[in-house]
Parts: C-alpha cells; sequence; structure tokens
C-alpha cells in the first residue's frame, strides 16, 4: 500500500490534499496521481475478480475511470479517506461491469479460477462458483466495508451502533420525522458543515426550520445525526436501508 504522502515535485503533501488540488483544476497533477496508483486500482479490481488484472484488461480500464470518478467526488465530510473511498467506488463499478457483461449469459462463471481444457469441439470454460454466488459474496464484501466505514465515522462523533438501537425511535411515525429533519440538516450546508465540524447537532437553528419540537428533536439526537450522516456519504445500501424505513 502507497504511504499517505505523496511525493510530487520534491514537495510532500497528503494524498487529500492532492485531491483538492486536483478538483481546483490542476490536471497535471491528476495524471501523477493516477500514474502512482495504478497498482492500488489494479489490486482492487483483482480481488473483485479474483484472478490478477493487467493494465491491458477491460476491468483495469473500469477501475481507472472508477479511481478518476472518486477523486473528483471525494470530499472530507464523507469521513473517510480517498482510498477508503476509492476502493468503494473501484469495487462497486467493476461488480457493475461484470453483472452486465454477464446479464444475458446462461452459464455459471467462476470469477475465483477459470480452468480452460481443450476439446475437438472447442474450449470449455469449467466454473467453481455461480454468477448468483459471486454477487451475494460481492454484495456482502461491499455492505461489511460500508458498515465498518460507517462505523468508524460513528466514532469520530462519539456514537456507537449500541447508541442507535437504544436511541431509535420506536414509532414509525416518529423515525419518518427524525429522517425529514435529518434530509433538511444534509440539505442546508451551512448546517452541514456546522454538524462535522463541531460533531454535534445544530438543534437550535434545526428547531426554526421544522415542525417538530426542541424536546423531540433533543430526544432523537443520536438518531438525526447517524441518518444525517447516511445520507451525506456515498452508502449505497445504508441508504436503501433508509428508504425502506420510509415505506414502512
Amino acid at each position: 500500500m502507497l504511504g499517505l504522502l505523496f511525493l510530487t515535485k520534491n514537495k510532500k503533501r497528503t494524498l487529500e490534499e492532492s485531491v483538492q488540488l486536483i478538483q481546483q483544476g490542476d490536471h497535471s497533477l491528476l495524471n501523477e496521481i493516477i500514474e502512482a496508483y495504478k497498482p492500488f486500482i489494479a489490486k482492487n479490481v483483482s480481488s473483485v475478480c479474483r484472478r490478477y488484472i493487467y493494465e491491458t484488461d477491460d476491468e483495469f480500464s473500469i477501475g481507472l475511470i472508477a479511481f478518476n470518478e472518486a477523486i473528483e467526488k471525494y470530499s472530507t465530510e464523507k469521513g473517510s479517506s480517498v482510498l477508503s473511498f476509492a476502493e468503494v467506488i473501484i469495487k462497486r463499478r467493476v461488480i457493475d461491469y461484470i453483472r452486465k457483461q454477464t446479464k444475458n449469459q446462461h452459464v455459471s462463471i467462476d470469477l475465483t479460477y477459470s480452468s480452460f481444457e481443450e476439446e475437438s469441439a472447442g474450449m470449455v470454460i469449467v466454473n467453481e462458483l455461480s454468477l448468483e454466488e459471486y454477487k451475494k459474496k460481492s454484495d456482502e464484501e461491499i455492505r461489511k466495508e460500508e458498515i465498518i466505514q460507517f462505523q468508524t465515522l460513528l466514532t469520530s462523533f462519539d456514537l456507537s451502533f449500541s447508541d442507535l438501537v437504544e436511541n431509535s425511535p420506536k414509532h414509525a411515525d416518529a423515525r419518518e420525522n427524525a429522517i425529514k429533519v435529518a434530509k433538511l440538516l444534509v440539505e442546508n450546508r451551512e448546517l452541514r458543515d456546522s454538524l462535522y465540524e463541531k460533531k454535534r447537532l445544530p438543534i437550535k437553528q434545526l428547531e426554526k426550520m421544522v415542525n417538530v419540537s426542541r424536546k423531540t428533536i433533543e430526544r432523537n439526537r443520536k438518531y438525526i445525526i447517524a441518518i444525517a450522516l447516511i445520507l451525506s456519504s456515498d452508502y449505497v445500501y445504508l441508504n436503501d436501508y433508509l428508504k425502506g424505513v420510509l415505506e414502512t
């Protein structure tokens, strides 16, 4: 794994600092970063495909595009490092690519090992894992990664999963109101920045903007913070969970 400091033109800066410069228009630095992190990209693409990936492979190109996407979308507000964020994006995009490629195929594909046996009729693919099993395993891996990242983010706010269980609103209408407050917070850049900077809920400002009592906001404070962190981050599965909560 490459270090946290990226050396370029005799200057040391963190990767996060380099990404900020890239987002401000330093395209030459973008090329340097991509070139330096090709091994990182290949490693993550290979971990999804369960085989060694060469730079000439289509999957590697997908990984490059995903890494570039991660650099464009990264924000310190996401609560994770550039590489952690990029890892999730790369794996997600490669999985999407594999799914599209195999969508209309009626054969099982082993993405761990594929052995090819020559026969008179041609080449036969010997598979160990079905596509459905692979999808399930890949989804589980990304879901675990999201949970680990979210747990780290919660810790920075002095929260834990047990806090959320204990403080989750018991009634559906109370949960819905809490999620609406969290959405309003995330949509307001000033309030969102205040949450990440001060690590506490801007209750006074929210009270003026929602039709919910201060007492209710304070009672659901931990839950509202957690929901706001999910909504303001790139968590696919956790956001899907919220959709399910609102639909129930």
